[in-house]
């Protein structure tokens, strides 16, 4: 935390772990699928809208870690993280253990996408790759990192 390294996900599941090593059972740890854009997440700049592929995005589905503390959302990430900036573009979310944020999280997440690739394809009536999207999902992350 202090070397401010890590991501929601290792560090959520740490604090969890904690939480459970101390038997504070009040403190839950949540996937979220969340409509990742450049409103809720600034630092992925105009990624969505100009890219070199022939649809525009509003969003890509995003999985993100948080707490919930007696059913409160929090986010650790940084100084600067706001549960408050995504509650209103989360889709789905579901309860883990501290375990999951590695495999299961990113399974999850591809399983997620791939269904809502689908329905925008059928909506669209485009065809956008899991690949594509994918691909244009790193990009944004690479702009979260820097």
């Amino acid at each position: 935390m202090t070397e401010q390294k890590g991501t929601c996900s290792s560090k959520h599941a740490f604090l969890k772990k904690i939480a459970d090593l101390n038997e504070l059972r009040n403190i839950k740890l949540y996937i979220g699928i969340y409509k990742m854009n450049s409103s809720n997440t600034l630092k992925i700049g105009n990624i969505l809208s100009e890219n070199e592929f022939a649809y525009k995005l509003d969003y890509i589905p995003e999985a993100h870690c948080y707490l919930k503390i007696n059913g409160i959302e929090k986010d650790f990430t940084n100084n600067t993280s706001d549960f408050e900036n995504l509650r209103n573009d989360i889709l789905e979310e579901i309860e883990i253990e501290p375990y999951q944020v590695n495999e299961f999280k990113v399974n999850y997440h591809q399983d997620f996408l791939r269904k809502w690739i689908e329905k925008q394809n059928n909506i669209l009536e485009s065809v956008i790759t899991f690949e594509s999207v994918w691909s244009l999902r790193e990009q944004c992350i690479k702009n979260l990192s820097s």
